[in-house]
């Protein structure tokens, strides 16, 4: 997942009123219009349409809380729901921050288990982002080319060359798949895998 930040000669005002309107517009399709979109691709998952419907809501909940939490903190976290397994990847400058976003997490109804993945660092500026988009669009397009692999049940982060992946497998080969991509692509730094089996009885 790739979040655009506001350009910097946008005012604080300005870059807050355009998140808000994002997170307003965001929870509706999320809701709304974007739950026809979950139930279909629901139905070539391994999770549930039912399960895959509550992630969704979760997520947006969740996002929401970020926001009135704090709109720099709403801006450098990602969020990646499975069957009610949240997981918080991104980076920010303070401890206290990175608390205060698995604090928000754990206020959303429903939420079964919190993963914190989220580094206290500073990015390098447009690079970074640039570099983290390009090893995720990488596995990404490797991944949907591989008859064997069933991107779908998979999501992808990368944040400073950390590679996270969220989802389920169908088996451990798949996995095996998926991760010695990620592996194998110029500027990773490490791979950090939060995937379960089809199989695992924890579902």
């Amino acid at each position: 997942m790739i979040v655009v930040r506001p350009r910097k000669i946008l005012t604080h005002s300005a870059r807050a009123v355009l998140v808000a309107s994002a997170l307003v517009l965001g929870a509706c399709q999320s809701l709304l219009v974007g739950g026809a979109a979950v139930v279909g691709v629901a139905a070539v998952q391994e999770r549930s349409v039912g399960a895959a419907l509550d992630d969704a809501t979760i997520q947006v909940l969740i996002n929401q809380k970020l926001f009135e939490t704090d709109q720099n903190l709403f801006l450098r976290v990602g969020i990646e729901v499975v069957e009610s397994r949240v997981l918080l990847t991104g980076s920010v400058t303070t401890p206290d921050a990175r608390v205060a976003a698995v604090r928000a997490a754990w206020q959303v109804d429903g939420v079964r288990e919190v993963l914190n993945e989220i580094q206290i660092a500073e990015r390098d500026g447009v690079i970074s982002y640039l570099n983290d988009a390009r090893i995720t669009g990488q596995l990404r397009f490797q991944m949907l080319t591989d008859t064997e692999v069933s991107d779908v049940n998979f999501s992808v982060d990368t944040v400073l060359g950390t590679v996270y992946l969220m989802g389920i497998a169908l088996d451990q080969a798949e996995l095996d798949r998926v991760t010695d991509y990620a592996r194998a692509i110029s500027g990773v730094e490490n791979v950090i895998s939060h995937v379960r089996l089809s199989s695992d009885p924890r579902r």
